[in-house]
């Protein structure tokens, strides 16, 4: 579940910034080594190995693989978190949601590079998608970000989250969106974020005409 504050790169002292120095190297090094050979064939022995630091330093920074694994996409979730409380107050739940996670798509590029190269996140993205483990932790994990999500939103509507469905239906249906724009974007070929924002505003697009227009009338007569 995500943090509201993003973790980026701090400007304390010199103990801070090799403290974060190491932590990006371990993620860095574990995505590289995920991607390359495999999430279940990875070992921590291996990634500590692969930053010259040892197994105990590691369980400093992440309790096990999973949570490295995640690190920055709780970085991106925090980004789109903090980009949905800041819309309008007067904008519509389903324009604010739109809105929050294309502008939050705009600036994450450089919050990933801050941490790993774009690239190498896009990859993970998409080795998630297709680890059986990381699947299951993947729809967990989206399942607390729906709760976030929806208390935000009944926040932001003035109503009561328990009392009125409304904002769980509606962040249901965004959550379902964004799922199948990313499944779409990684069994596709355009490994960068311009890609994925574009499959995403794509799908997010089509939920009203899907929800309130008659389908077959679009075809035209039948023949």
């Amino acid at each position: 579940m995500a943090d509201p504050t993003p973790q980026t790169v701090p400007t304390g002292g010199l103990r801070e910034r090799k403290k974060q120095r190491t932590r990006d190297a371990l993620i860095r090094a574990a995505l590289e080594l995920f991607t390359e050979q495999g999430y279940e064939a990875t070992t921590i022995d291996e990634i500590a190995e692969a930053v010259d630091v040892s197994q105990r330093t590691f369980f400093r920074y992440f309790s096990n693989k999973q949570e490295v694994t995640f690190a920055v996409q709780d970085m991106v979730e925090a980004r789109f978190l903090q980009k949905l409380a800041a819309r309008p107050a007067d904008e519509p739940p389903l324009l604010a949601l739109r809105s929050a996670v294309l502008t939050a798509w705009d600036e994450i590029g450089n919050v990933i590079a801050s941490v790993i190269p774009v690239d190498l996140y896009m990859r993970t993205f998409q080795m998630i998608e297709s680890t059986p483990a990381l699947v299951a932790a993947h729809l967990r994990r989206y399942t607390e970000l729906e709760e976030q999500i929806a208390q935000l939103i009944a926040r932001r509507e003035g109503l009561d989250v328990d009392a009125d469905p409304r904002p769980r239906v509606l962040v249901a249906a965004f959550s379902g969106v964004m799922r199948v724009a990313g499944k779409v974007w990684g069994e596709g070929h355009d490994c960068s974020v311009e890609g994925i924002r574009e499959v995403t505003r794509s799908y997010l697009d089509h939920i009203g005409p899907a929800i309130e227009t008659d389908w077959r009338a679009d075809r035209g007569p039948s023949h």
